[in-house]
């Protein structure tokens, strides 16, 4: 594919690929005879040996039941895709919480070639693109199954992350709940 191409997948502005690329930061990026600039996703990705990883995420041990579940729904789906999935990695933890042990051995050991979730909250609420960014590093492509198109609905679900999270730290996971139900009950009635 070309640069700019690349570029626009990564997320990074032509120029900033454009400076990678001279300072030969693209490991598997050739220019043609024309000048112009290819990146070779098939190399990058024919050097490592496959390593399909499934993570699953629920936030408190009360929800510990669902790690199953979840995991098996993204097995599946990895399953219709014909990938032998390697590994499955289950973690009960915040999605606020940058620390989950699980989730940071996968990306220091670095083996996994696909690292596959249900949904973006299930492997963080906020810092996705930062995510993305180490698995770019350690040529992991991150999927996503349930990718979320609405860019409303996801700002609300960010908002209401938020404010359960807030309100979960100063009255308690039950009344914090409680508020969330009630916040999102507001939000959802004032946007339609």
């Amino acid at each position: 594919m070309k640069l700019s191409a690349w570029a626009k997948q990564k997320g990074l502005t032509y120029q900033t690929a454009w400076n990678l690329y001279k300072k030969n930061q693209i490991s598997n990026a050739y220019a043609l005879s024309t000048g112009t600039i290819i990146v070779d996703e098939d190399a990058k990705k024919s050097n490592k040996k496959e390593h399909i990883v499934v993570y699953a995420r629920v936030s408190s041990s009360e929800n510990k039941k669902y790690l199953d579940s979840q995991i098996q729904r993204v097995v599946d789906f990895c399953n219709a895709k014909g990938w032998n999935v390697h590994q499955s990695v289950k973690e009960v933890g915040s999605g606020l919480n940058d620390k989950r042990q699980q989730l940071l051995k996968i990306l220091e050991q670095g083996k996994a070639t696909k690292l596959v979730v249900e949904h973006r909250d299930r492997l963080t609420r906020f810092g996705f693109n930062f995510i993305q960014l180490v698995c770019d590093k350690i040529d992991c492509e991150l999927v996503v199954v349930n990718e979320t198109l609405d860019d409303k609905k996801e700002l609300i679900d960010d908002f209401t992350s938020i404010i359960t999270s807030f309100c979960a730290r100063i009255y308690g996971m039950r009344r914090g709940s409680r508020k969330k139900t009630k916040i999102e009950e507001v939000i959802t009635d004032e946007s339609d």
